[in-house]
């Protein structure tokens, strides 16, 4: 709902730019800012929806902000594909059936750059154990992303540890 609200913002925002005749002087960095903008909000939703699905164990939308060629490195193993990345997260803790965990990070946390169809995104991911409160687990999320045709990937992860500051 919230990515609909910014589309159709950002979409009325062009319209009404166009309909007062702003296409002079100026306006074209009025639109690169604009799409800007919109790739970075678009970037944001694979930490958005990675964090969803590692709370509800939904594997499918987790594979679905991943390009079919991308690499995963963990703990020094790299999974290349789809297919090997699939299999490695299914297995792993936040996808378990009697793992209670919620999954999020903090805003200030994020970080996301574009440069026209690629860019970077880094985010930590705070595992907390529902039925205790505690941080089940923390990593950290380095990855570069691509727009392919038309939607924002990952194309490479490289997973970090990660330390909680008390």
């Amino acid at each position: 709902m919230k990515k609909l609200f910014a589309t159709a913002a950002l979409i009325g925002l062009g319209v009404l730019i166009a309909g007062n005749g702003a296409w002079g002087r100026g306006s074209g960095a009025s639109l690169a800012k604009i799409q800007r903008e919109a790739n970075l909000y678009e970037i944001d939703q694979i930490e958005v929806n990675w964090h969803r699905s590692a709370s509800t164990k939904n594997i499918d939308l987790f594979m679905s902000t991943w390009a079919r060629n991308a690499t995963a490195t963990i703990a020094g193993q790299t999974y290349r594909g789809r297919a090997a990345i699939r299999a490695f997260f299914a297995k792993a803790a936040p996808f378990q059936p009697q793992n209670h965990w919620a999954s999020d990070t903090a805003t200030y946390k994020i970080h996301a750059t574009v440069s026209g169809n690629s860019g970077t995104l880094y985010f930590e991911c705070h595992y907390i154990d529902v039925d205790t409160g505690k941080v089940a687990a923390t990593v950290g999320a380095d990855q570069d992303v691509r727009k392919i045709n038309g939607k924002w990937l990952i194309t490479k992860l490289i997973a970090s540890s990660v330390t909680l500051k008390q």
